[in-house]
């Protein structure tokens, strides 16, 4: 038995790195209690700060990210990889478009 004192859980960052993607991790946006349209603007920040092709993975509680979401996807060109619910939380992986 240890008499190390418990670690504290951490906050979860909003914008973190994660999973592998070629020679760059994914960036991974944590937007879980924000109202539309902050769930599509924090995306937006993190995928312009990111080169093109690397992924961007959101979690979101705003039921209305589904269709901000397809929509941004189908008039940007990044591209939604996929789409996921677990209970109440939606999860999205985007790729960043080509550069011109």
């Amino acid at each position: 038995m240890s008499n190390a004192p418990a670690e504290q859980p951490r906050p979860p960052a909003a914008t973190t790195a994660v999973g592998d993607h070629g020679d760059a991790p994914a960036v991974a946006v944590d937007a879980t209690g924000l109202q539309c349209p902050m769930p599509l603007l924090k995306a937006k920040k993190a995928l312009n700060g990111m080169a093109a092709g690397r992924w961007l993975r959101v979690v979101a509680t705003d039921p209305g990210s589904v269709r901000d979401f397809r929509v941004f996807s189908e008039q940007s060109g990044h591209r939604l990889l996929d789409f996921r619910q677990e209970g109440d939380r939606y999860h999205y992986l985007l790729e960043k478009k080509p550069d011109p």
